[in-house]
């Protein structure tokens, strides 16, 4: 009897997760970079990106036919202005998603809010956030959605590209001093990069030091003042803002003459979107802070 009892409730349950799996054949089981649980559909067939750095991601893994919406935001590819527009990193337009229907949704936690995430899943759309924080969680995020879209093989073409690419930078660096670097992201006021930044994580691995990189804050203030006082020997400017005056900027800097930057005239421009975009072009903002701080050493722009 006690054996009977046993086999059946062994075939019951047996029957119970035959029957889940048939109801939600494609269903995947995961979490998230945030630590929610996600039971995705698997392989997506129409998926939603709410930040640029999701859309280059999902472009670079070849799945063109599979994105249906981007966020305003999203400028690269080229392509990606001819997806549908959902809104912003704060302000969705629900009913365009809605109108989409699509599988997967990815959003970011350095963008996204909890409240609009909730609400997408409410609605029933699948969401998975990704939140990286440096270079290395970039490569993670990567593969995490190579993973839950069905391309894991291209991620890790992509993924490796990149670790490439960074290790010869490092050893092309190594045993260098480390100039004092001043990257600065706006303008009235004037605001830097602080710890824990992507461009901060940058300038550590090109071979500089960040003059900011000891600042709590991710983006502080800083005063001319300080900027004096710390002396900087290489300045960076992102051209974050797209309607900014850059070359008044850079004529700008042109007063402080006791800056080392200025006297020896190493400010340089250079793309926003490759500082402190997370995408697989970080690694082009990479190589472009180091052929800027050790031009000696980077003489020839470096081939993937």
């Amino acid at each position: 009897m006690k054996n009977h009892l046993i086999k059946t409730i062994l075939l019951s349950s047996l029957f119970i997760l035959i029957g889940a799996s048939l109801s939600n054949p494609g269903a995947l089981p995961i979490k998230d970079e945030v630590g929610r649980e996600v039971s995705l559909l698997f392989p997506p067939k129409r998926i939603v990106s709410l930040a640029p750095n999701i859309t280059e991601i999902l472009f670079n893994l070849g799945l063109d036919e599979e994105i249906v919406g981007v966020s305003i935001h999203c400028n690269f590819p080229e392509k990606a202005k001819n997806r549908v527009q959902v809104g912003s990193y704060i302000s969705l337009d629900f009913e365009k998603i809605i109108s989409l229907n699509p599988d997967l949704i990815i959003a970011t936690g350095a963008g996204n809010t909890r409240d609009m995430v909730d609400r997408l899943e409410k609605l029933g759309f699948k969401t998975y956030v990704i939140f990286p924080k440096n270079f290395d969680d970039i490569l993670q995020s990567i593969g995490h959605i190579g993973q839950v879209t069905n391309r894991e093989a291209q991620a890790r073409v992509i993924i490796e590209g990149m670790r490439k690419r960074k290790q010869r930078v490092v050893e092309l660096t190594r045993g260098l001093s480390l100039p004092k670097v001043f990257i600065q992201i706006g303008e009235a006021p004037m605001v830097t990069v602080g710890k824990g930044s992507f461009a901060d994580d940058l300038i550590r691995i090109a071979g500089g030091e960040n003059i900011a990189g000891r600042e709590k804050e991710l983006y502080p203030r800083f005063g001319m003042e300080e900027i004096l006082k710390r002396s900087p020997e290489v300045i960076i400017i992102s051209s974050m803002n797209p309607k900014g005056d850059y070359q008044k900027i850079l004529r700008e800097w042109t007063r402080w003459k006791t800056i080392p930057a200025v006297k020896n005239g190493r400010i340089h421009l250079v793309d926003s979107d490759l500082l402190d975009r997370p995408s697989p072009r970080i690694i082009d903002g990479l190589e472009e802070i180091a052929r800027v701080l050790h031009p000696e050493r980077f003489k020839k722009p470096m081939q993937n």
